[in-house]
């Protein structure tokens, strides 16, 4: 899949950055901004499973409607879910596209179950995706309250305060999908001393 032209480029939304700042690490910077399928990339560090944690109709909210191109408030569907490496919670995602989409173009997505996005976007050419915006998390961004609720269940409230997040957009049949992605303290840990993995291509995922 390749980057999208310009004309595919989401306008920037407080917060988020266009580019890495200097005070991320290159594991950071390498993981924030990796091209291609990020399950692929996780597959190479450990055994990973996806758990569904919503899946729901809802009103954008400006932060997401200004990279999706649609108006605030307009109806969306949304798909939360939480991938663990080897057990370890390690990358929440939220993906969401209008309403009337997850009916057409994006309607895959609500026959997904347990397996991921990856599976309906990395095997279609018609696919574009834009460049990737990244930001430190914070409310009132809805993919905080994703983030923030499996820290705390997992009785780690505090470092909701210092989980990066990345996102882009997939348009297909000029509709959009917006991905988002952060990496919790917990992946960081299970990465140190790794080198980072090789970009390899997205085998879909057994049924």
């Amino acid at each position: 899949m390749m980057i999208s032209a310009a004309a595919h480029r989401p306008p920037l939304a407080a917060g988020w950055l266009a580019s890495a700042p200097p005070i991320l690490s290159l594991a950071q910077r390498h993981w924030l901004f990796r091209p291609g399928a990020l399950t692929a990339g996780l597959r190479q560090v450990g055994h990973v499973r996806l758990r569904v944690l919503a899946e729901y109709a809802d009103g954008a909210s400006a932060d997401e409607a200004r990279a999706m191109r649609i108006a605030p408030g307009a109806p969306v569907w949304v798909r939360e879910v939480l991938m663990s490496v080897d057990g370890i919670d390690s990358v929440p995602a939220r993906s969401l596209t209008p309403l009337r989409a997850s009916h057409g173009a994006w309607q895959g997505m609500r026959r997904l179950l347990t397996r991921p996005l990856a599976d309906m976007l990395y095997h279609d050419s018609t696919v574009v995706r834009s460049p990737f915006a990244c930001r430190l998390l914070a409310s009132p961004v809805p993919f905080y309250a994703t983030a923030a609720g499996v820290l705390i269940h997992n009785g780690r409230e505090r470092d909701a305060q210092r989980v990066w997040a990345r996102r882009s957009v997939f348009w297909r049949q000029g509709q959009p999908l917006l991905v988002a992605e952060c990496f919790l303290p917990d992946f960081w840990t299970l990465q140190a001393g790794r080198q980072a993995p090789p970009l390899v291509p997205h085998q879909r995922t057994p049924r």
